[in-house]
């Protein structure tokens, strides 16, 4: 079988039908109104990625309260931007009804900005901090997520994404580094608890059929971070992850999304950087330990894989037609490590990825390189796209160069 039969093949994720092995990473943009709804800049970029063809659309790191929060102009899923919500998703099923889409439901914790909302925090870390959360505090998130969830099904969605990645607030409390004494933190059922407790709510508020999943940091890369092996421990244990996707799966997840990293301190893990592309590798060993722990039915999604192109990186040692964004992704697949392919960067490239493929049009798909000028964009707190192929945001990137200077260093 040749990488486009394997790509384009349907596969089951819960009880619905996914229409191929593309997955549209949750990618934040920056682009929202005032209140957090959708603008014109948001409907067009997932009008694109529908269009593109994308079998699974994951929607951006929408936050559950205005009160804190990482971006200024960032989504945010209340009962006020339910009717915002309901009528972005028809108008998605009007440009194609066959794709899915799971809303990617966040806490920003530490991540959030002081400059505009409120920065908490389980445990104080070294260059964040933050006002302490109690545990009541935790117990009116998980409501906040909860009732989210329930806005995401009524607006019209096809799942949701519990956000433990990236060092957000899902990944703050799983950590090692969260030895606190309180309900959700020190030993590993406390810590574990939030996550537990997240998934049993909303799988009871939501029924049976609604897709529940969470984009995962297996490893968040720093000492006393998840998947870390004691508070202060820079040594990998992965015993925490791998229990951790078996238990939110015997509680009625579909799927998981692999990654690594943490946002404020090891984004090299997390992002495609083109100096790097030998790092995809290890988020292809990390998948193919989640897809041995989990039931075979139980879909896991690669990530990294904008860093292949289209023949045109920087990886030695292997021959370029087994080297592509596509031969990669298949060869994952094939081989049993993971049942999808996360493209991220990539969908900013070019949204029109997968029809391409499926049109025989690979010679006009325009390929990441990797510049990270749309990350730059992120974290000045700009809406974003692609710089290099995007003419408005090239024009966005040279006016904050203008005004602000070079970005000397690329985390949140």
């Amino acid at each position: 079988m040749g990488y486009k039969e394997t790509l384009l093949q349907p596969i089951r994720i819960g009880g619905k039908t996914c229409i191929n092995r593309f997955f549209a990473q949750p990618m934040e943009c920056v682009d929202s109104d005032a209140e957090g709804n959708p603008t014109d800049l948001t409907y067009a970029r997932y009008e694109n990625l529908y269009r593109g063809g994308f079998g699974l659309v994951d929607l951006e790191a929408i936050t559950v309260t205005n009160e804190s929060r990482a971006r200024r102009t960032q989504l945010e899923i209340m009962p006020r931007n339910e009717e915002p919500l309901k009528r972005f998703i028809s108008r998605l099923k009007e440009v194609n009804p066959d794709i899915l889409i799971v809303f990617q439901l966040t806490h920003s914790g530490e991540i959030s900005s002081p400059d505009f909302s409120r920065r908490v925090t389980v445990k104080p870390m070294h260059g964040l901090g933050g006002e302490l959360l109690s545990e009541g505090e935790v117990e009116r998130i998980i409501d906040q997520f909860t009732l989210a969830s329930k806005i995401a099904q009524n607006a019209g969605a096809d799942g949701i994404d519990m956000k433990l990645c990236h060092g957000y607030l899902g990944t703050q409390i799983l950590r090692p580094f969260n030895d606190r004494d309180w309900k959700y933190g020190g030993p590993w059922e406390n810590r574990a608890r939030f996550a537990y407790d997240l998934m049993e709510r909303i799988r009871a508020a939501v029924g049976k059929d609604f897709l529940i999943g969470s984009k995962m940091s297996m490893w968040e890369g720093i000492p006393g971070g998840f998947g870390s092996a004691g508070p202060d421990s820079p040594l990998m244990d992965l015993t925490e992850p791998l229990e951790l996707i078996r238990g939110l799966e015997e509680r009625g997840a579909s799927y998981f999304v692999e990654s690594l990293g943490n946002v404020h301190a090891s984004m090299a893990y997390m992002e495609a950087v083109g100096d790097e592309p030998y790092l995809s590798y290890l988020h292809f060993y990390f998948s193919n330990l989640m897809k041995r722990a989990l039931k075979p039915e139980t879909v896991v999604i690669g990530s990294h894989f904008s860093s292949f192109r289209g023949n045109r990186n920087k990886l030695l040692c292997v021959e370029p037609e087994k080297a592509s964004t596509f031969a990669m992704g298949a060869r994952c697949i094939e081989d049993g490590m993971m049942d999808m392919i996360g493209l991220g960067r990539q969908s900013f490239a070019d949204p029109l990825t997968p029809r391409k493929l499926m049109e025989g049009r690979e010679d006009e798909i325009r390929y990441c390189t990797q510049c990270m000028n749309c990350e730059e964009l992120m974290i000045r707190q700009q809406p974003v796209g692609c710089v290099l192929y995007n003419k408005p945001y090239t024009e966005r990137f040279k006016e904050v160069r203008k005004n602000m200077g070079k970005l000397t260093e690329l985390h949140s």
